[in-house]
């Protein structure tokens, strides 16, 4: 009886213990300022983003976290900032993430208060002061310096 199911087992193994696809949008308002949200889980600051749905790509979760999380819409995508693969850089699970700068338009607005506290845009001087979630600070600060990583 246990040989019949250890296929399932490793098949199940293979299936489930993988790195989990998220997104976050760097989203930069017409004003040049930098849009955080609040988050519920944790009371901090943080970038809108989310898990990738199924049949779903990176752009079309960017936008769609980002209507979901803060009420604006994209003008334009803007350029990769990186790809965030360390195993400890959310402390919920092993995801990877990738960093898209987006260019906004709107007012910025709680959504799903049940996920967002509040939303605000901030400068880059100011944004770079706050303690942010998971390893939102260095995907902030790769961006202010131009950088492109992968890691």
């Amino acid at each position: 009886m246990r040989k019949r199911w250890r296929p399932v087992r490793v098949l199940l193994g293979l299936l489930l213990r993988r790195p989990l696809l998220g997104v976050s949008a760097i989203p930069i308002l017409p004003s040049g300022q930098v849009v955080l949200v609040r988050r519920a889980d944790n009371g901090l600051w943080g970038l809108p983003g989310g898990l990738v749905d199924w049949e779903e790509d990176i752009a079309t979760t960017a936008r769609r976290e980002l209507a979901e999380e803060t009420g604006l819409s994209v003008e334009r995508l803007g350029r990769l900032v990186g790809i965030y693969s360390t195993p400890e850089r959310d402390p919920r699970f092993h995801s990877v993430c990738v960093a898209l700068e987006v260019f906004v338009q709107g007012s910025p607005r709680v959504s799903d208060p049940l996920e967002v506290l509040e939303v605000r845009a901030f400068s880059t001087q100011d944004i770079l002061m706050l303690s942010l979630s998971h390893d939102h600070n260095r995907q902030l600060q790769d961006y202010l310096a131009g950088a492109l990583v992968v890691e």
